[in-house]
């Protein structure tokens, strides 16, 4: 008689912001086969649309689980999307890709990435997927290679999982070198509905995006490059 094989699914949490970025994300995690676990943290930022599209998306594809964890980085404040500093509006080029900006959020990846990790131990998940890209936010010191690298080290020395070598975890970041064009035309490609994202800094109260903060400046952008028409409104 023949035995029968059961094969289990590799699990990934997957941080989803709700933006162009972490959808495509997501889809390239399912298309590598993971059980997919989105894990959306609300941080104390300027508007919480950004989380109401990251509902949209992971019901889209349908993740075995969608997490929305709450931490208040607006107690700690000393960015432009946690306190009261003014967005930058119509930066050029040269400003928004050197420098680090105001809406650089203290450790937040650091901090994001803490939290994903600390979940995937308990669900067993040896995978996290995160949508760092150092092209298009050179200024982000926690976008950056070497940052994701000593992350995964530290992941692995400082869990019980790592310790035990029950799991090795490993931080994937399959967008880290593409730009934003890049980015959209492979989400395009895996069937990502961009209509459902959001990436502006500073939306108006019904949800608009203002069209002329760094993000907007950068999706507008990488739609143009890519040869599409960006479906949100401005």
């Amino acid at each position: 008689m023949a035995t029968r094989v059961i094969i289990m699914s590799k699990k990934a949490v997957v941080l989803l912001s709700g933006g162009i970025d972490s959808a495509t994300t997501l889809a390239i995690a399912g298309t590598e086969g993971y059980e997919l676990y989105a894990l959306s943290i609300n941080y104390g930022q300027r508007h919480l649309l950004e989380i109401e599209c990251a509902r949209k998306i992971a019901a889209f594809y349908n993740v075995k689980e969608h997490k929305i964890f709450n931490v208040d980085l607006r107690g700690i404040g000393g960015s432009a999307l946690t306190s009261d500093i003014e967005v930058p509006k119509d930066r050029d080029r040269e400003d928004i890709t050197h420098g680090i900006p105001v809406t650089y959020v203290p450790a937040r990846n650091t901090i994001f990435l803490a939290i994903s990790l600390s979940w995937a131990e308990v669900i067993g998940a040896d995978t996290i997927f995160f949508g760092a890209n150092i092209l298009d936010y050179s200024g982000y010191p926690d976008c950056r290679p070497e940052f994701i690298h000593a992350f995964e080290i530290m992941a692995n020395l400082a869990t019980r999982a790592g310790v035990e070598g029950e799991n090795k975890f490993t931080i994937k970041t399959p967008l880290i070198a593409m730009t934003k064009a890049e980015i959209i035309k492979k989400g395009v490609e895996l069937g990502v509905d961009f209509s459902m994202t959001h990436s502006c800094y500073d939306p108006t109260k019904d949800g608009i995006a203002c069209g002329r903060c760094d993000s907007c400046i950068l999706r507008q952008r990488g739609f143009a490059e890519a040869g599409l028409n960006d479906p949100i409104k401005y």
